[in-house]
């Protein structure tokens, strides 16, 4: 009876219909259902009240974004808890993380929420206002249930192992100094920076295979293509976080011989002003990942690109532009990949024009050992990993502290934010160390993860906020970019509040 009550969407769009037509009326719900308690009951239980089919569509697994390692149940065992509950008619697997393309779909009567979704992060965003628009548009009613309420996320987080004992220890001392409330208003307050991000545009191209197995006369792995995707990497990756979060975002930056800037315009937020340079004798940088698909395992990769430095005259190009426009800005960002944009004199430009510079100079295959952060000096603000902290000492172990002490000193810079991978991260301040666990363990992919952090701890630390939060953000940021293969989605700010919100319930 459970298994019937499951459908695919195309067919629960044609039932309904075909209900409709007989008569009946259509209730819709939608949610995450990742723990079922009493409240979700009653809410269903009222929910069926409003008319004859209650219908309730299933959040896919990979637009639950409550919190570290989440959903706990998958999306196939959600929908066969709320299958089996007597008032629940039809469950279908969503496409979608709202409702509004559902409503659009099934045109169902009702379109019901629990009267404590009002009070929820959602409830302060447009997502409520744009389905309430979409039931209306098919002349249906929104509908609000009041019956009892739990906190699934309270419960899971407290009886699951969802957070390590370290991490469930840091964040129940973090709410006794911090409300949710006032972390959210104060990533809302980022909204009026001008904000400049300079460093190389990266194409990252992802081509999943298939693995064959070894042919009998070499010594290689024999695959299979399966499909490829392109997303925008690199200093693009970095502003379109950043757009999320502040009202102007401008990029500065190189495009090679090869025309990429269509695909570029099509991929980067709105609010996103580009001026490209172009180099001659060079192609736009490309990464290319051969993953194998069902491990999600990089095979090997290619990299397209010059990574001399700027030719002179293209570099007297970029550095006029940056002369008569970086004073406009709050902060600017420099993402050094270590491809050859940021000349030295192009870093002497920025560190003497600008009012605060954030720095990333980051350690990759292609640039292993060459750039440094040490070659920065007099900047406000630095977030790099621990790998590429310890390459300019020559410490590969250790302890991290008293590394911090001396990069510090080296580039005179009093904010560094050090990201420890599996371990959490580090924050350093004027001479003192904050340190926060990891929150969570479900990785998908890691390549990007550090530049969302880089983004948003960087207009942080420009707004001088409470040194705690500067860790506590970058650890959330980089739970929710680690769930995403690359730069496939920025950093949508909705999520991160509902990750903040639910984290700390």
């Amino acid at each position: 009876m459970v298994d019937k009550k499951i459908v695919e969407l195309d067919e629960l769009v044609k039932v309904c219909k075909d209900k409709k037509k007989q008569g009946e009326k259509i209730v819709l719900s939608h949610g995450c259902f990742d723990l079922l308690h009493p409240g979700h009951i009653r809410h269903l239980k009222a929910a069926k009240k409003f008319g004859d089919t209650l219908v309730v569509m299933i959040t896919p697994d990979k637009y639950v974004k409550k919190g570290p390692n989440r959903p706990v149940f998958n999306e196939h065992l959600r929908a066969e808890s709320v299958a089996s509950l007597v008032n629940v008619d039809l469950v279908s697997l969503s496409k979608w993380d709202v409702a509004v393309k559902a409503i659009e779909l099934i045109e169902p009567d009702f379109y019901v929420r629990g009267r404590d979704y009002l009070d929820s992060i959602e409830g302060f965003t447009s997502t409520i206002m744009m389905e309430e628009n979409a039931i209306k548009k098919i002349n249906g009613e929104m509908k609000y249930t009041n019956e009892i309420t739990f906190s699934s996320s309270s419960i899971i987080n407290e009886q699951f192992d969802v957070l390590s004992k370290e991490a469930k220890t840091y964040i129940n001392t973090f709410k006794n100094n911090f409300e949710s409330k006032e972390i959210i208003q104060t990533l809302k307050n980022l909204d009026d920076l001008k904000v400049l991000v300079i460093g190389d545009v990266i194409l990252d191209e992802y081509i999943f295979c298939k693995a064959m197995g070894k042919p009998e006369k070499a010594a290689v792995v024999s695959t299979k293509f399966l499909y490829d995707e392109l997303y925008t990497g690199g200093s693009l990756a970095i502003a379109n976080h950043i757009a999320g979060f502040v009202k102007k975002v401008d990029l500065v930056s190189c495009l090679g011989k090869d025309d990429k800037e269509s695909f570029i315009k099509e991929t980067i937020r709105d609010n996103i002003k580009t001026t490209f340079f172009n180099r001659k004798h060079a192609p736009t940088i490309r990464k290319t990942r051969y993953i194998e698909k069902s491990e999600k395992s990089k095979l090997f990769e290619i990299s397209h690109m010059n990574d001399d430095y700027l030719e002179k005259d293209l570099e007297k190009s970029f550095i006029k532009h940056l002369e008569t426009t970086i004073a406009d800005y709050d902060v600017v960002l420099i993402a050094d990949f270590g491809h050859g944009l940021i000349t030295p004199k192009i870093q002497e430009i920025i560190i003497n024009h600008a009012k605060f510079v954030a720095v990333n100079a980051q350690t990759n295959s292609s640039n292993f050992g060459f750039n440094l952060i040490t070659k920065y000096k007099n900047i406000d603000y630095i977030s790099i990993d621990e790998r590429e902290l310890r390459l300019p000492y020559r410490e590969k172990f250790g302890d991290i502290e008293p590394l911090l002490t001396k990069v510090s000193k080296d580039t005179n810079c009093k904010r560094i934010n050090i990201t420890l991978g599996k371990s959490g991260s580090i924050y350093y301040e004027h001479g003192k160390t904050y340190y926060v666990p990891i929150f969570s363990t479900n990785v998908v992919d890691s390549v990007g993860a550090g530049d969302a952090v880089l983004a948003i701890t960087s207009l942080l630390s420009y707004k001088n906020v409470n040194p705690k939060l500067i860790p506590f953000v970058g650890n959330v940021v980089g739970s929710l970019a680690v769930k995403t293969m690359g730069n496939k989605e920025p950093i949508n700010p909705i999520d991160l509040f509902t990750f903040i919100k639910y984290i700390m319930k």
